[in-house]
């Protein structure tokens, strides 16, 4: 059952349906219980014992994307993504018994996203299965079964070009510190060339850039599948990684991993080892484009004659609260005309594992999204998160749209034009 300390949570919502316009799933189904204020009434039930955590409780609560533009919306500061955290724990430990459910989640957040050797040897055997001809066969033969070709169709081109993580990257020019940098675990693996980019940056604004090499998963798709504990322990190897007295800023490059890293006080708050430590890193952590944004020293001359759509992460907009900043560093690029969505702030269904696990609802909110794209008449779809590049990507195939998606400090990068190797004086 639901602990009752969370009734005071609970009693934040006032019901007034503001959140409703900003929910996917309330849009896509108009059914009040796949909206927040719905899924607050179910959770309530739950807590006072008027309903049962499986059945229709647990098919609601999981529909959701966990997008929090709800909390945006709401003016009453409910804090509804702590909220639902607590409600997936509590399905999950029901679900302790499924056998062949705990194998997948085994395999998928206790043996591979911890552990980034791993995932590259996974992205090396994807890379030959890319350029054997294979997947092209697969993906206009759809000889996979359902679920396995959804899982192929959100497969990146990838690349091996990895970065040397084993020394830091010194600063280009003038020198104004040293950073932090956190890889992450599918972006390292499967979106190189954006780690890449990223280090060039930051170099090129007089920034070293260090890798601290005890890192591991920021544990973002643990707490969003109700693996709380697990999702605190990595926490901790992180917090033991990182030194935030060293650094002027632990970066990192992907809004979801970063909504994570800003939590950990949350996460580890009754921790009496590492709620302190939990606070100091958290000050120090910030997206990419939030500290460049400040630290743009060396801005780009290049020119680039691009039309572009930045499309925001939710978790960078609604739990970072990172919005103006992106969007300044891609009007500081020459010759690029940004173009703003119609609802810029509308979720792309990735969601994590969410793609995966409910991909009808999934492309419901995705068709919303690529329907906005598509009247910009964008070259280049912007985004700063790993799951709304692989959704993008997917969707811009899926759909025929002549444009690209890259992050926005890959379009940084290529106005530098031609860069310096990483670890190289």
């Amino acid at each position: 059952m639901i602990d009752k300390d969370y009734t005071v949570l609970l009693d934040q919502c006032i019901h007034c349906g503001l959140c409703l316009p900003a929910c996917p799933t309330y849009a896509a189904y108009q059914t009040e219980m796949d909206s927040p204020r719905g899924r607050i009434a179910l959770m309530r039930a739950a807590s006072e014992g008027r309903v049962q955590l499986d059945g229709a409780f647990a098919e609601h609560i999981e529909l959701c994307l966990g997008c929090r533009a709800c909390e945006t919306a709401c003016p009453s500061g409910v804090q509804y993504g702590a909220l639902v955290e607590v409600a997936r724990e509590e399905i999950h430990a029901l679900r302790r018994s499924d056998r062949a459910e705990q194998a997948i989640r085994r395999l998928a957040l206790h043996d591979l996203l911890p552990h980034t050797e791993r995932l590259r040897t996974v992205a090396r055997a994807l890379t030959l299965y890319q350029r054997s001809g294979l997947q092209a066969l697969v993906r206009r033969t759809r000889a996979l079964p359902d679920p396995l070709q959804e899982m192929e169709s959100l497969l990146p081109p990838l690349s091996l070009d990895y970065p040397d993580y084993d020394r830091p990257a010194p600063a280009m020019g003038e020198r104004r510190g040293a950073v932090a940098f956190f890889h992450g675990c599918i972006q390292d693996a499967f979106f190189a060339g954006v780690n890449q980019a990223s280090i060039r940056v930051l170099q090129r604004n007089g920034f070293d850039v260090h890798f601290p090499a005890a890192q591991t998963c920021c544990g973002a798709a643990h707490s969003h599948t109700g693996e709380m504990e697990l999702a605190r322990d990595l926490a901790r190897r992180n917090l033991d990684a990182f030194d935030p007295d060293q650094y002027v800023a632990i970066i990192n490059n992907a809004g979801g991993c970063g909504a994570a890293l800003k939590e950990y006080d949350h996460l580890l708050a009754d921790d009496p080892d590492y709620a302190d430590a939990a606070r100091r890193f958290v000050a120090k952590v910030q997206d990419i484009t939030e500290f460049l944004a400040a630290n743009l020293h060396n801005p780009p001359t290049g020119s680039l004659d691009l039309r572009v759509t930045y499309a925001d992460s939710c978790h960078l907009r609604h739990v970072q609260h990172v919005v103006q900043q992106p969007r300044d560093l891609l009007r500081a690029i020459s010759g690029l005309t940004l173009v703003e969505l119609v609802q810029p702030d509308a979720c792309c269904g990735s969601a994590g594992v969410y793609n995966l696990v409910h991909p009808d609802t999934a492309g419901l909110v995705l068709n919303a999204k690529l329907a906005d794209v598509e009247t910009t008449a964008a070259d280049v779809i912007a985004i700063t998160n790993t799951g709304c590049h692989m959704q993008l990507l997917h969707g811009e195939r899926k759909a025929g749209l002549d444009a690209k998606v890259m992050h926005v400090v890959e379009l940084l990068d290529l106005a530098y034009g031609d860069a310096s190797p990483t670890n190289v004086r």
